[in-house]
Formats: structure tokens, sequence, C-alpha cells
């Protein structure tokens, strides 16, 4: 059982480093005064994913959800 709990940190750690690292390639979520005038309904904007953008905003909630299931596995496992 004891193995099985390092692999999960081993995993843990890699996913904690996965999720900075993706969320810090994003760009930020502001359009400015665009946005209060619909400028930021262009195409890029409605195709968002299908671009690079998009790849990173579900990559973050996989590596996301990823990181809740396992801090809950973890937390139940250490004190049992």
């Amino acid at each position: 059982m004891e193995i099985l709990k390092y692999i999960l940190t081993i995993l843990y750690v890699l996913d904690c480093l996965g999720l900075i690292v993706v969320v810090l390639m994003q760009e930020g979520k502001s359009g400015g005064l665009g946005t209060l005038t619909g400028a930021a309904d262009t195409y890029w904007g409605k195709n968002k994913g299908r671009t690079m953008e998009g790849a990173l905003s579900k990559i973050t909630i996989a590596l996301a959800t990823v990181f809740i299931v396992l801090s809950v596995v973890l937390h139940f496992s250490i004190f049992n």
C-alpha cells in the first residue's frame, strides 16, 4: 500500500508542475474596452476551441480535475 502512495504522490507532483506550466502559458482573458462594443466577437473569438488557447484551456480543465481527484485520494489514504 505504501508503494501506491508513493506513485500517487509522484503523479500529484507532476500534475502540479504541469498545471503551473499550462496556466502560465495562457494569455490574459481581458479584452479591454473592445468587449463592451462586441469587438471581441471575431472569427478567432468564436472558433477559440480550435486554437492553441482553446487547447490550453482544455488541458487546464483536465489537469485541474486530476489535481482535485488526487488531492482527495491522497488525503483519505494518508489518514487511513
